[in-house]
């Protein structure tokens, strides 16, 4: 399974997971069988927030899914409605959730458990325990 994770930078396996998918610098996509790792540029992280285009974001990349903190409904539904699945982060890092999806299982994100509208500019808070509410 290849999956695609938020990051600010590359630090492979060890990648700390974005706190919020649409403004994040980075995907680094990870093949969970090998631990074969690849970085994109986010083509859009410059937009104004809930206007993201994520699926355009992730358009073309070879992957099966989505490990995120957070993500506004808008932007699930996006994922969702052009095949994505997206999964809700557990750990901190991109090596905690391999170890958790190869133990009991990530959780899909539902479009009841998403997050609201904020009404910070800033998205470098934490989300890996769930959303910023």
């Amino acid at each position: 399974m290849k999956l695609c994770f938020p990051v600010v930078k590359d630090q492979g396996l060890d990648s700390e997971v974005y706190g919020h998918f649409g403004s994040a610098p980075r995907f680094l996509i990870v093949d969970a069988a090998t631990g074969a790792t690849s970085l994109v540029d986010n083509s859009d992280k410059a937009h104004v927030h809930g206007a993201c285009n994520p699926a355009r974001s992730v358009a073309g990349l070879d992957i099966d899914g989505i490990v995120v903190g957070g993500i506004g409904r808008g932007a699930l539904l996006s994922l969702n409605n052009a095949g994505f699945r997206v999964f809700q982060a557990q750990g901190a890092l991109v090596r905690d959730n391999l170890a958790v999806l190869q133990g009991q299982g990530l959780q899909e994100f539902a479009p009841g458990s998403v997050c609201g509208g904020h009404s910070h500019n800033d998205h470098s808070h934490d989300h890996a325990g769930g959303c910023c509410h």
